[in-house]
């Protein structure tokens, strides 16, 4: 069921029942981004009260052994079902990381309160389902500086620090961290089953992981580089380039998420940042590709660490700039991760 499937079997908000709000806010919250799409979440809803879990069985547990690219998507879940609510009117109330005996259960919100969603909120809730991310590199255009003002702003509500690279050393340190992990991870035989593990060939029904219409068929080269995944692994398959799109592109502007601790709630906030960069950015026509191939090397997340000045973690690169997306993503239905009250909790 979708979003509007949802507003459809009411005459407005206020009368969606308990069910029905839990069925919207879930139809929207599938739509977050996750790494490599594996959409690592399940919710609960009993009454006015929803749930979020991660589902352990969706982590990746080479490139991700702790966990925290699997709680950086759940934070992206947990934003975009906290808009879903303002889009309805509801003030929500959000507990992260309530029960430390759980390390799975990420969120519990529930909704009492009403209020009118603010404009910015409605502009943002309205690009969740067409928001992408993008694989590749970007159009020479220079961004608004008021964007960008506005993201590390966003950022800063949700506990993480959006810091822009504008200086030349910067960006071609982060993009040498790119490249090296691009290297080193073609050569993990681990990382590459992993990896293919995840993604789809042509043609295939499956609702998660990497369709060949989410990623160019001919990976693009940026100056400095920011290499992609090698998704298809030498298959050929993507998006097909013109032969324009080959010659090497502007990287963007290079952003570097980070946040003051690295544990779990540090992670969910991560998420919940990038989920507000990304469909910020959307609102402004501005597609955003995440390079986090080197966060997912040990030492090279350390490396990254160690160049920034107030010993902050870095939890994700992100690159924002304009073009032309013709990307095509997949979503799980919302009632496949969506369990009742009487049901049992995810399997650990």
């Amino acid at each position: 069921m979708t979003v509007p499937d949802v507003l459809s079997l009411a005459a407005g908000p206020e009368a969606l029942t308990a069910d029905q709000t839990a069925a919207y806010l879930v139809a929207a919250a599938v739509w977050a981004p996750s790494v490599h799409n594996t959409q690592p979440w399940l919710f609960s809803s009993d009454g006015r009260e929803l749930t979020l879990y991660a589902e352990s069985s969706r982590q990746l547990t080479v490139a991700d052994p702790a966990g925290r690219e699997m709680l950086i998507s759940c934070g992206a879940a947990l934003f975009t079902t906290r808009l879903a609510l303002r889009s309805l009117g509801w003030v929500p109330r959000t507990a992260v990381l309530p029960d430390p005996a759980d390390p799975l259960l990420i969120a519990r919100l529930s909704w009492r309160q009403r209020a009118a969603p603010a404009r910015y909120e409605r502009l943002l809730f309205g690009h969740v389902m067409q928001r992408r991310t993008h694989r590749g590199g970007f159009d020479p255009l220079p961004l608004a500086t008021d964007l960008l003002r506005v993201l590390q702003q966003g950022a800063k509500r949700d506990g993480a620090e959006l810091r822009i690279i504008t200086d030349e050393v910067g960006r071609a340190f982060l993009a040498a961290t790119v490249q090296t992990a691009h290297q080193a991870l073609r050569l993990s035989s681990p990382h590459v089953s992993e990896l293919s593990a995840w993604t789809s060939p042509p043609d295939s029904p499956r609702p998660d992981g990497l369709p060949t219409t989410s990623y160019p068929a001919r990976p693009t080269r940026t100056f400095p580089d920011f290499p992609s995944r090698d998704f298809a692994h030498g298959h050929g398959w993507g998006i097909s380039s013109s032969s324009a799109d080959t010659a090497a592109r502007s990287p963007g502007v290079v952003c570097l998420l980070t946040t003051a601790g690295d544990g779990p709630a540090d992670w969910v906030n991560a998420g919940q940042a990038l989920q507000r960069t990304a469909l910020t950015s959307a609102a402004y026509g501005v597609a955003a590709a995440l390079d986090s191939q080197p966060l997912e090397l040990t030492w090279l997340r350390q490396l990254i660490r160690s160049h920034v000045r107030d010993d902050s973690y870095p939890q994700l690169l992100i690159r924002l700039g304009t073009v032309a997306q013709t990307a095509v993503s997949v979503r799980r239905p919302a009632a496949s991760v969506l369990i009742g009250a009487a049901s049992p909790a995810p399997a650990r």
